[in-house]
């Protein structure tokens, strides 16, 4: 299993527990932040660090 795999694993796991031991607008406040965060962070990047990004992550992913 790749460590990718094994992150989101964990992010839904844990996403899980906080739903279920806190208040239903607390957990989707939490993982809307988790998630709307580095979106924005990618979205505030300029065109030529967007595609500087996405090389690196195909160069870690190999020929």
């Amino acid at each position: 299993m790749s460590p990718r795999t094994k992150i989101l694993l964990a992010g839904g796991a844990a996403a899980v527990v906080l739903w279920l031991l806190l208040p239903n607008l607390l957990a989707t406040l939490v993982i809307l932040g988790v998630i709307a965060v580095p979106i924005a962070a990618y979205l505030m990047l300029d065109p030529s660090q967007r595609r500087r990004v996405r090389a690196q992550g195909r160069k870690r992913l190999g020929p």
